[in-house]
């Protein structure tokens, strides 16, 4: 997204929305990592517990 597009969205959308809507987008982004690392662990817990 470019500079242009992003003051468009502004005047368009107001800056709240527009800021509301960047931060949803990176924390999707953060959300997913997230849940890719804990289902990694998951598993992990689940192979050290068949060891036992």
């Amino acid at each position: 997204m470019d500079t242009k597009e992003i003051f468009s969205a502004v005047g368009n959308f107001g800056f709240p929305m527009v800021l509301s809507w960047y931060l949803l987008l990176r924390m999707e982004q953060r959300l997913d990592k997230l849940t890719s690392c804990l289902n990694e662990l998951s598993r992990a817990l689940l192979q050290k517990n068949k060891e036992i």
